[in-house]
């Protein structure tokens, strides 16, 4: 899976935000803030990856249990679905 269209990071008074880049992007609506464990996935999503990938990404960064980054990660998804920005 990857995002349907590349985007730029952008920190602004200590928020993250995902901004998409190029002439006309898909997503429109709000801006994507994002924590620092949302951070790190969506920058994994920016080139194909599978969701085991991003659970290791997770578990790599942090002491979390793999139950919780697999939880984690399917939430992240979920909402990134239902925004439109995921194949």
């Amino acid at each position: 899976m990857k995002l349907k269209e590349e985007f730029t990071i952008r920190e602004f008074n200590g928020t993250v935000y995902a901004v998409p880049s190029g002439p006309a992007p898909e997503h429109r609506g709000e801006p994507v803030i994002l924590n620092d464990t949302g951070r790190i996935l969506w920058q994994k999503l920016l080139s194909d990856t599978d969701e085991a990938s991003l659970v290791d990404a997770l578990t790599d960064a942090y002491d979390v249990d793999r139950a919780v980054a697999c939880a984690d990660v399917a939430a992240f998804l979920a909402e990134l679905r239902a925004a439109g920005l995921t194949d």
